[in-house]
């Protein structure tokens, strides 16, 4: 008898560290790994609505390795808002009176604009100059975005990005790779 009872407590404990080490592993691939946001607003319209939910990969924005046209997201005002980056650190940004945008003075083929921009905001006259570690966004829905040409945003610092957008859940109608 007392075998047997020592076996059952053995089978417990061993499903009680089982459970515990998946418990450890979800904790720890989300903070390091991925993370599941949500969309809020139409500033990423049409590419991400309103209310998609989305993962995000978190190793990129540790290790600074963020391209152009990525979408990623950082931390601004308590909430976190999802952009596009256009400039990279040391690039050189201007959008003309005319809504296009160049970097160190190329003109950009920007083929996720959905509108022409009316407001260049910071990036317009001279434009501006990105330090070692600072990005430049724009949401896609440009007339309808609060991002990097206005001071609510401004510049995102590389530490403040939390990750890179890779796959939408849901609408499950969509759900997939967001490129």
């Amino acid at each position: 008898m007392k075998s047997r009872r020592r076996g059952k407590a053995g089978g417990a404990l061993s499903f009680s560290l089982y459970i515990l080490l998946i418990i450890v592993a979800a904790v720890l691939i989300r903070h390091f790994l991925v993370e599941r946001v949500v969309v809020v607003g139409q500033s990423m319209e049409p590419t991400l609505d309103d209310g998609d939910n989305v993962l995000i990969e978190k190793l990129s924005g540790h290790t600074g390795k963020i391209k152009r046209y990525d979408i990623v997201v950082f931390p601004r005002g308590g909430v976190l808002l999802i952009k596009r980056v256009y400039g990279l650190p040391g690039d050189d940004i201007r959008i003309d009176d005319s809504g296009l945008i160049y970097i160190n003075g190329e003109p950009l083929d920007d083929k996720h604009a959905f509108t022409i921009m009316n407001d260049a905001g910071s990036a317009g006259g001279d434009g501006i100059v990105l330090g070692g570690d600072e990005y430049f966004v724009l949401g896609d829905n440009r007339n309808n975005s609060i991002d990097s040409r206005f001071p609510e945003v401004g510049n995102v610092n590389k530490e403040d990005i939390r990750g890179r957008v890779i796959w939408r859940l849901t609408p499950f109608s969509k759900m997939g790779k967001v490129k």
